[in-house]
């Protein structure tokens, strides 16, 4: 057979094994895993791992927060996300007062629609204004927001007694919820009395925001999703206590899964001591922590602890970032990292020894895609969409605002040296990235129901 195209003599890896094979494509989907394939069109991946598409599930593109809005609209995100290896995303909706969940919905897909080069799926929020809402979850599941977003801080915080009915409405549908976890009332505390006390810098951000009390949150939030009898995903886990807790409710039989990211992993809170702007631009909540806290969380990868590894990608710029100076708590939260994300667990945890490649593919491709029900997405098998990356496990690339493609003007990983990048992103067939090129039309991207 001739297919439209053939990727071939790469390394093949799986979240459960790794082997040499060709890769057939026909119609944007994988038809063929076999040896001696021949296409009309021909990659030679020799010397080379073929790994799924990555999926990056907790990305917030054009978002507006506060006074801002996320500084990567959906084309400059999704083309970053690409040249990283992403092909996959889900953002987030958050609906006004008075609108229903399904135009809210129906508004953010329209943002997307003409600019993403990826696909990309929605988490829907639900906030305080949402509580009243709550017997629209089922349409907004039917729609395609198979799992419901919960704040434990900010202004979209809900109460213990909201938590608990946003999780009996999310359970009846079977839908997952997500949450953000940390104890706000702790939080505001101490950031009332740190800024009394003329504790205003950078680093008085992650003291305010202490590891036991996120763990605590961490825990509330599992043991109120056991009694109402529905799994729970917990979103960017910043401590090794709070990784200890969904350990243990998975060892006492709770479906509880959980997630963290690259700036939780590759930057420690050496990063608040720099001088003015460049000290306040690593802020995000949770807070980046001490090396001792990324070494657990390492630890805690090779585990049971964590199933996905997603970037919380949410960039403003030096300007934004500065607007916040005179105290740490008015610097906008976020950190730009869906680029480096996929290449960066390559390089600092399977090339440092603390994962394999199984375990790499598995954290940021397969168990990301079966949490959110993607079901075409996130492996190589035969009828899966052709979603693949041509990863080179020794090209160095130094990551810099030149070097990267999103849009903010700014890195917090600047000068740090990535072993380990992708060459081709495939995207449902057609090579998205090549030879250091985005070929994407604007738009092409697709919504995943």
């Amino acid at each position: 057979m001739n297919y439209d195209l053939v990727v071939k003599n790469g390394t093949i890896v799986t979240a459960m094994t790794s082997y040499k094979a060709d890769i057939g494509i026909i119609d944007g989907k994988i038809s063929a895993i076999g040896r001696g394939l021949a296409g009309k069109e021909v990659l030679d991946a020799t010397d080379r791992l073929v790994t799924p598409g990555a999926i990056d599930t907790h990305v917030h593109l054009e978002m507006p927060i506060g006074n801002f809005v996320s500084s990567d609209d959906f084309y400059e995100g999704t083309k970053a996300a690409a040249f990283g290896g992403t092909t996959s995303i889900i953002d987030f909706v958050e609906s006004r007062k008075e609108q229903s969940f399904l135009d809210a919905l129906e508004e953010r897909k329209s943002k997307a629609a003409g600019k993403a080069v990826i696909d990309y799926g929605f988490h829907m929020t639900i906030g305080p204004d949402d509580i009243r809402k709550l017997d629209q979850v089922q349409a907004a599941y039917e729609a395609g927001c198979r799992s419901f977003k919960i704040y434990m801080a900010y202004g979209l915080r809900l109460t213990d007694g909201e938590i608990l009915k946003a999780f009996e409405a999310i359970g009846e549908t079977g839908a997952l919820p997500v949450v953000h976890a940390e104890n706000w009332d702790v939080i505001t505390t101490l950031i009332e009395k740190n800024i009394s006390e003329g504790n205003t810098g950078p680093e008085w951000h992650t003291r305010s925001r202490p590891s036991l009390m996120e763990a605590e949150a961490v825990g509330r939030v599992i043991d109120l999703a056991a009694y109402a009898g529905v799994p729970v995903h917990i979103f960017h886990i910043s401590c090794p206590e709070a990784a200890e807790r969904v350990r243990q409710a998975r060892i006492q039989g709770h479906y509880v899964s959980g997630e963290t990211c690259p700036q939780y992993l590759c930057l420690t809170d050496e990063v608040f001591e720099a001088e003015g702007i460049e000290g306040a631009l690593p802020i995000c909540s949770p807070p980046i922590r001490s090396i001792i806290d990324q070494l657990g969380l390492w630890e805690h990868l090779s585990g049971d602890s964590f199933h996905t590894i997603s970037s919380d990608h949410c960039p403003f710029t030096k300007e934004e970032k500065a607007s916040g100076l005179s105290a740490f708590n008015r610097v906008p939260g976020g950190v730009p990292s869906i680029e480096m994300r996929f290449p960066a667990i390559f390089s600092r945890g399977v090339r440092e020894g603390f994962i394999t490649e199984n375990q790499w593919v598995d954290l940021c491709c397969t168990m990301p895609a079966r949490l959110f029900g993607l079901e075409n997405k996130g492996d190589i098998q035969v009828g899966k969409d052709a979603d693949l990356v041509i990863f080179d496990p020794g090209k160095e690339v130094v990551l810099s605002e030149e070097t990267l493609h999103e849009t903010a003007g700014w890195t917090p990983y600047k000068n740090m040296t990535m072993t380990g990048w992708p060459e081709t992103t495939i995207s449902r067939g057609q090579i998205i990235i090549g030879n250091g090129e985005c070929t994407a039309e604007k738009g092409r991207g697709k919504y995943l129901a």
